[in-house]
This record gives structure tokens, C-alpha cells and sequence, in this order.
């Protein structure tokens, strides 16, 4: 594919004035290329997005609607999907929804790009399956450090024990990733299923949400603590009737507790 010149200057519309220097980024070839798909409709933005990602190593292919994306998307699966969340035709949050029910693309890292910097917006996408979002205007430095975070748990996402994780009806898989609740395989996105292996490894123990954070996002990824209630919230529900195991302490973070029972909420707060 042709090779982006270097941009005398950054993109006006939607990255901040005076944070990009596209000169500066070392480039990375990485020793197994991976392949991101890009859905943005900015012309502008696109193609620094593709320009940046390219000279960071990775093989890039860029969408311009949410229709052809979604298409693209679901027929050569990528490493990686960046959505922006206002596309014409089809959402970034629909791309994501439809993601996350096909069994080809359940686990592929998703990243969102949104305009729109209010908690509201950035939870309607983690809770339709995203893994992180950035708001724009954004840093392009900041955005590559997501999208080699995203990649570095799908490679460290394996066993580092036992490959079976098994307590009160919840059985982990560690080598497949696969999940079930009494029997039943439920879906969990790349970053839920690190947050309950986590939990579930801890039982009995208090988790911070910083502890989390670290555990299942890595040390140099920034998220609110709000984005860790928002995931474990998605994982309560799609546990069914063993969503209660996952209980709130107040000011500190999250318990899994086997022997709690439905509606037991001592110390915990239900709506987070």
C-alpha cells in the first residue's frame, strides 16, 4: 500500500493543536506484524491514524463507514479494531456490538475514538463490549501506548497456572478462554475475562481497583476507576445467578466471595 509522506502538521479537526509531532515517533517493526483495522471517517484523522500505526510496525487497513468496516471487520479477523463511535451507516458502538456476538470476533481488542469526553458516552461503549477508548483531541503518542496495551494482554492472556479455574458453578479455561456459568458458555470480552480470573484467583481477598487495573489493562495503561465498575458490572450480569460472587466493598474495590448469597449486600454496593 503507499506510504503516507510525514505531515508537516498535526490534523486541526480533531487532535489537539501542538500534541503531535509524527517525526518524532521511533519506528518499531514489530518481529510478527499485526493487523489493525481502522473506522474513521475523517479523512484527515485517517490518515494519520493509518501514517502512525504503519510506522509503528503494524499493518493497517483503513474503513471510511461503519458498514465496510463491520464487513472487514468480520471477514479478515483483525488484532486489533479502532472505532470511532459517530460513523455514517453503521455505529462504532454497533461494530462493537456486532463483534462481540460473532464467535470469530468475541475477543479481538477494541478501542474506541469519541468526540464526546462525557462519562455517559464513554460507558456506552465499554458496556457494548469495548476494552478502551480515547477521546478526542487525543495524543497520537497516547493512542499507540493503548494499542500496544490492548496487544501485550492478548499475548500475556494465557494460563500462568492451572489451566482450570473452577469455584461455585463458574468454570475458567485458561488454554481455550472459554467460560461457564453451571454448564452454560457465556462471552466475555478480552478485559472481562482478565477481571474475573483475577477475582477468581483472589477469592477471599479484597481487590482495589487500582490491583485490577494493573491486572487485567497492564501498569501503563490511565482508566478511571469508573471504567473498572462498568466491566465488572458486564461481568456480574453475564454470570447470571452467580453474579452476586462478585461483591463491592465501599471505597476499596471488589471481593469474590463463593459462599455469598443472592442479595447479600454487606458492604457492597449493588449499583456499581
Amino acid at each position: 500500500m503507499t506510504a503516507f509522506p510525514p505531515l508537516a502538521s498535526p490534523i486541526q479537526s480533531s487532535v489537539k493543536p501542538g500534541t503531535i509531532d509524527v517525526n518524532s515517533f521511533p519506528v518499531n517493526k514489530m518481529s510478527t506484524t499485526k493487523r489493525i483495522v481502522v473506522v474513521e471517517d475523517e479523512a484527515d484523522l485517517a490518515e494519520l491514524l493509518s501514517y502512525n500505526l504503519r510506522r509503528a510496525g503494524y499493518e493497517v487497513e483503513v474503513c471510511r463507514d461503519g458498514a465496510s468496516g463491520l464487513r472487514r471487520i468480520l471477514e479478515t479477523v483483525p488484532d486489533v479494531a479502532v472505532l470511532d463511535i459517530m460513523l455514517p451507516h453503521v455505529s462504532g458502538l454497533q461494530i462493537a456490538r456486532q463483534m462481540r456476538t460473532s464467535p470469530k470476533t468475541a475477543r479481538v481488542p477494541i478501542l474506541m475514538l469519541t468526540a464526546k469526553a462525557e462519562e455517559a458516552d464513554q460507558i456506552a461503549g465499554l458496556q457494548v463490549g469495548a476494552d478502551d477508548y480515547v477521546t478526542k483531541p487525543f495524543s497520537m503518542k497516547v493512542l499507540l501506548a493503548r494499542v500496544e496495551a490492548l496487544l501485550r494482554r492478548t499475548r500475556t492472556a494465557g494460563p500462568e497456572s492451572a489451566d482450570l479455574i473452577e469455584l461455585a458453578g463458574i468454570k475458567v479455561d485458561l488454554s481455550t478462554h472459554e467460560v461457564s456459568v453451571k454448564g452454560e458458555l457465556i462471552k466475555l470480552t478480552l478485559t472481562e475475562f482478565r477481571l474475573l480470573v483475577a477475582l477468581m484467583r483472589g477469592k477471599g481477598k479484597v481487590l482495589s481497583r487500582a490491583d485490577l487495573m494493573y491486572t487485567a489493562m497492564g501498569p501503563d495503561v490511565l482508566v478511571t476507576t469508573r471504567t473498572i465498575d462498568v466491566h465488572v458490572a458486564a461481568i456480574r450480569k453475564k454470570l447470571g445467578p452467580c453474579g452476586h460472587m462478585i461483591r463491592t466493598i465501599r471505597g476499596v474495590g471488589y471481593l469474590f466471595d463463593e459462599n455469598a448469597q443472592p442479595g447479600e449486600l454487606d458492604g457492597a454496593d449493588a449499583t456499581a
